[in-house]
């Protein structure tokens, strides 16, 4: 990771510090992670998103993402699908390192410790890019100060979308400053819907049957206990949602805590 201290300093435009892409990674023909400078200014909490996006016609063409980079990280990173005619991705997934990018002033966004009571378990639930916010959770000891077990769970169509893979599996855990903390908590819990697989099916079904918790060996859903996070595709949201309150769960937010909430800015396009 880069020294902050080398980086050049961030330009500012309005609403926007304008960054520089320092490091790109390919994942698959339609996945991929960008890494940027980071102005001193931004602070944000673990799973906030910002809006990012590129001047395009003398215009800002933005949307919002979520920074899947730790709080306390020197840069920023972003995961992104690509989608050819998507009007900003279309654009994005062109970016070479040392471009510039537009990353906004004010993180938001409901994915937050503080929008949850006090619980023993904490589910992060994702599908596809939805991963982002946890990728910043799990980076945060507070995440682990906080909950007995964490379970992150990445659903996806095909095996080779089951990027960061090797991150939540193996780097985490054997991580030099936060292996000791992660390696007794972190449950991480890949499934695929389209290609044969260890785990197989929708996140939902997997709930539903149980085989989630037969799998990692932890009780079924309590809302005493459990405490979630949702974060996908609208539709899966919508079954997520129903499936937990179906069960007794109360959706929060940092102004009134509850037992699960979920992110609606997800980028699409």
């Amino acid at each position: 990771m880069q020294d902050a201290t080398a980086a050049a300093p961030a330009k500012a435009r309005g609403a926007f510090y304008v960054e520089r892409v320092t490091r790109l990674h390919h994942w698959t023909p339609s996945l991929f992670s960008l890494h940027t400078t980071r102005d001193a200014g931004l602070r944000f909490l673990s799973g906030q998103f910002v809006m990012l996006g590129l001047e395009i016609d003398g215009k800002p063409l933005l949307r919002a993402y979520s920074i899947a980079s730790a709080h306390y990280a020197d840069e920023l990173e972003f995961y992104s699908i690509k989608v050819p005619d998507g009007p900003l991705t279309s654009h994005l997934m062109k970016i070479r390192e040392g471009d510039e990018i537009l990353v906004g002033k004010k993180p938001t966004g409901t994915l937050i410790l503080d929008g949850l009571k006090p619980g023993r378990t904490l589910y992060l639930l994702g599908t596809g890019t939805g991963l982002a916010p946890f990728l910043s959770l799990v980076r945060d000891p507070e995440v682990y100060e906080r909950f007995d077990h964490v379970v992150v769970t990445h659903t996806v169509r095909e095996v080779a979308d089951l990027n960061y893979r090797e991150l939540l599996s193996d780097g985490l855990p054997n991580d030099p400053d936060l292996g000791e903390l992660v390696a007794p908590k972190l449950i991480y819990y890949p499934t695929v819907t389209r290609e044969p697989f260890v785990n197989q099916g929708r996140i939902t079904d997997l709930i539903q049957s149980g085989r989630l918790f037969t799998d990692i060996g932890l009780p079924e859903l309590d809302p005493d206990r459990d405490r979630l996070m949702l974060c996908g595709g609208p539709s899966v949201l919508a079954d997520l949602k129903a499936l937990l309150i179906d069960r007794g769960f109360d959706e929060g937010a940092v102004a009134n805590p509850g037992d699960f909430v979920l992110e609606r800015a997800f980028v699409e396009t």
